[in-house]
């Protein structure tokens, strides 16, 4: 059975951050201090890979990949 949306997110967040991510979905992962701004390319390239699709330039905006709740609704947004 295939991993989950919420789990394959999780593993790419780890993957970029490098350290374990909150228990919390909804948690802010830049506010928190997990991922900063400079780690928004990184992340949004390793989403493009997993999930195969394109995230276009207008769509890199920290808000709409602050948390694994809000990644979750964006990849739902555009199935």
């Amino acid at each position: 059975m295939p991993d989950s949306t919420r789990e394959r997110l999780r593993g790419v967040v780890q993957k970029i951050a490098q350290q374990p991510l909150p228990e919390d979905p909804e948690e802010s992962l830049f506010e928190s201090g997990l991922l900063d701004s400079f780690a928004l390319p990184d992340l949004v390239s390793a989403i493009e890979e997993e999930f195969s699709i394109k995230v276009p330039d207008a769509d890199l905006n920290p808000r709409k990949f602050d948390s694994i709740v809000r990644m979750e609704a964006y990849l739902a947004n555009r199935a």
